[in-house]
């Protein structure tokens, strides 16, 4: 496993390096729905990817936010799942809140994941067991046991929760589920629906690092599903995660409850 995580960082840190020469270049972008934002670098980055971890193990499902998904996934008992550029928006702005995200996972459960986020210079890395590290650092995770006044990275705080604290806020989802584990952030909470290929490396970077990692209703996350979304992440430090469901649930809830009913 050591050996085959090496060769994982070594083809993300590939892509990074990619994506990094066309940052601040005239590359072509727009969008594929409302509000979601692709570039011609995510498809470059994408086809790099793909064609470097399939030479790694040929014999392996795929899942990636730039390739159209493919059933044949589900026979797999081991399945890449890969965002090429998570944090699109601000790599398109020019601001250094993104990164390659790569996954490994086997039975459902990520066993290997890698970020790569150049621009801010951090490496990240975990494998199942085998704990998690920034730049060769090992990481351990926020310990904060007390809700209020948690670090929270965001842009702005709604009224109900102004006994929290905010922090940077970097576009990537996975980028912020990572500062949990690096003890820069006490709790990350999305209430939406979001893809697996968003938050499969970062959770495990996180657990691995001493987070807990959950949907917003307080699930373990499960990938490589039919439907590969989750209803929203909360990673946060082990002290706190039960007061962070037990906050949101009313409002997972109400965010639910539309869904459920049609």
């Amino acid at each position: 496993m050591d050996d085959l995580a090496s060769a994982i960082a070594r083809i993300t840190r590939e892509a990074g390096q990619l994506a990094l020469a066309r940052f601040h270049t005239d590359f072509a972008r727009w969008e594929k729905s409302s509000g979601s934002p692709v570039c011609e670098v995510d498809l470059a980055v994408d086809a790099l990817l793909r064609q470097r971890l399939f030479a790694l193990l040929p014999d392996v499902g795929w899942l990636s936010e730039e390739t159209a998904d493919n059933s044949d996934r589900l026979a797999r008992r081991r399945i890449w799942v890969v965002d090429p550029i998570d944090g699109t928006r601000d790599y398109i702005r020019g601001r250094p809140g993104w990164a390659v995200s790569v996954a490994l996972v086997e039975d459902g459960k990520p066993v290997v994941g890698v970020l790569d986020a150049p621009v801010r210079q951090e490496f990240w890395q975990a494998s199942a067991g085998g704990g998690a590290t920034l730049d060769g650092r090992k990481l351990l995770a926020s310990q904060r046991d007390t809700f209020a006044g948690s670090r929270v990275p965001t842009d702005a705080l709604p009224k109900a929760d102004r006994d929290l604290a905010m922090v940077e806020k970097p576009n990537s989802i996975a980028l912020r589920m990572a500062m949990v584990a690096d003890d820069r952030a006490d709790l990350v909470a999305t209430l939406r629906w979001g893809n697996e290929w968003d938050i499969a490396a970062a959770a495990l970077i996180a657990i691995e690092a001493g987070g807990a990692v959950t949907d917003a209703l307080g699930a373990e996350l499960a990938f490589n599903k039919p439907d590969p979304r989750a209803f929203g992440v909360i990673t946060s430090s082990r002290g706190i995660h039960q007061a962070a469901l037990d906050r949101l649930s009313v409002r997972a809830q109400s965010v639910m409850a539309p869904s459920s009913g049609s």
